[in-house]
């Protein structure tokens, strides 16, 4: 008797690696983290050399913030309608020709516009980026892999701000947005040859109205600040319309979100206690966390008289510290609870912080300084992603997508706030009329003179990141402990 047995097939081409797609995705997140963190050390040279006020050059900071914030939003429909590859392959296309165009901007004004350009590319790269690494990791090794793209936050504020020194003070601040050529030129054909193929397109509507309440309303919101602070008066018309428009803007969006059939942010996200939980201490460390990245490099340079790039090299132990205990916090957020883990990471950060306002003066010591650094960056780096990877583990289909938007909207959004307050906090600390162009014009003698006063408005600075980070802890004691 003759068996028939079924021919075999040989088995399917395995894909990449998880790992390997994590790899290509951190030199994308490199590419848009470095030129973030290279402009923070640039800002005081912008100022001179266009001679324009902080409340202005931190529009070059700020305008880009608030670009990622109006294209983020879109996020989980483009990713539907387009593929994520596809949408990532754009993405990191727009954000090099931004690149391009802003290394050739001849004024301030020409400056921020091509910034905003970079935003619309760089806003997407984070949450599509996340959405292809939640797709190829699963939930048991989300952790993990989210801690590999997390490298992208320790090279960008590490190498960031030495490489932009050194291209500063040497060579041009052009140069520090003409550096992101080479990595797009790489990151495009890697991408489209190791990401997996996009399935077909879901039609899913856009939810128009949506996005039309949404980032308007956000960058009004954002604008008031920054207005109210230039003034000096938050109740002047030209800061309170913008900031009450921003607030009725995104009030109503809300209202038609909780109501509409495809809304642009999914808010029933918020019904889950992890996830709400996980995006409310988001938003508070992020807007501390972020604002005082604003103000390191500039008491370097304005209090201490130091150039770019040693100023760079001053932040190494904040940026190292974040990096290492990133890459410890990713793989224990895959064994420990987060209520267990994030409120630990914040109290260690806010140590770190206090510590830091405590000592500084005109004449802090570097060491002493650098210690309170190392606290503030490791509890940084162990509460970012563990509290990102809390907000997205298990969701699955479309609510992938959409939890990755949503948390990355939160972020940039709270951080483009904290870095806007904090800009016109220090605006107003400021020992002289005229701020930082005052400040340049002054002799070495003069400057002496008000160096104690000048190290005093930075620490009372501080304060806001020091509050903000404590608050923290509120929504971070509501993680899931088991």
């Amino acid at each position: 008797m003759t068996t028939l047995t079924a021919p075999r097939t040989a088995p399917a081409p395995a894909g990449p690696k998880p790992m390997t797609i994590a790899l290509v995705l951190v030199l994308g997140a490199i590419m848009v983290s470095l030129d973030t963190t290279v402009v923070n050390v640039a800002l005081d040279r912008l100022s001179r050399d266009f001679d324009a006020p902080l409340a202005t050059v931190q529009w070059i900071a700020t305008g880009y913030s608030l670009a990622l914030a109006a294209i983020i939003p879109s996020g989980a429909w483009a990713i539907g309608r387009f593929g994520a590859r596809r949408l990532y392959v754009t993405a990191i296309t727009l954000f090099a020709a931004g690149s391009l165009l802003a290394g050739l901007a001849w004024n301030v004004q020409s400056l921020i516009a091509f910034r905003v350009l970079q935003g619309v590319g760089g806003g997407l790269v984070m949450p599509v980026g996340m959405t292809i690494l939640m797709r190829a990791a699963g939930p048991e090794r989300l952790g993990r892999l989210m801690s590999t793209l997390g490298l992208a936050i320790l090279v960008g504020p590490l190498a960031g701000p030495v490489l932009g020194g050194w291209l500063i003070d040497e060579v041009s601040w052009r140069w520090m947005f003409f550096i992101n050529l080479p990595i797009g030129a790489l990151v495009v054909p890697l991408a489209w040859r190791l990401f997996p193929a996009d399935g077909p397109a879901r039609r899913r509507p856009l939810d128009f109205a949506g996005l039309a309440l949404l980032s308007p309303g956000l960058a009004a919101l954002v604008y008031g600040v920054t207005a109210g602070g230039e003034r000096g008066d938050f109740a002047a018309p030209g800061a309170l319309v913008p900031l009450l428009a921003g607030v009725l803007l995104i009030a109503l969006f809300v209202v038609r979100a909780l109501k509409a059939e495809h809304p642009l942010i999914d808010l029933g996200l918020f019904r889950e206690r992890t996830f709400s939980a996980a995006a409310g201490t988001l938003a508070l460390f992020s807007a501390g966390y972020f604002s005082s990245m604003l103000l390191l490099p500039l008491y370097l340079q304005v209090v201490r008289g130091e150039s770019a790039t040693k100023a760079g090299l001053l932040g190494i132990p904040f940026a190292l510290a974040s990096g290492v205990a990133m890459q410890v916090a990713g793989r224990i957020i895959d064994r420990v609870p987060p209520g267990r883990l994030v409120p630990v990471a914040i109290a260690t950060s806010l140590t770190g912080y206090v510590l830091f306002a405590l000592q500084l003066s005109a004449d802090a010591s570097y060491w002493g300084l650098g210690a309170a650094m190392l606290l503030m960056g490791a509890g940084g780096g162990a509460t970012m992603m563990p509290a990102m990877t809390a907000a997205s583990r298990g969701m699955t289909g479309d609510r992938g997508p959409a939890a990755s938007t949503t948390v990355n909207l939160i972020t940039t959004t709270m951080s483009a706030v904290g870095i806007a307050v904090a800009s016109v906090l220090l605006s107003a600390l400021l020992p002289v009329d005229g701020g930082l162009q005052a400040l340049h014009r002054l002799s070495p003698q003069a400057h002496d003179a008000i160096a104690a006063d000048l190290a005093e408005a930075f620490q009372h600075g501080y304060l806001m990141a020091i509050g903000l980070i404590a608050l923290a802890l509120v929504p971070a004691l509501l993680l899931p402990r088991r």
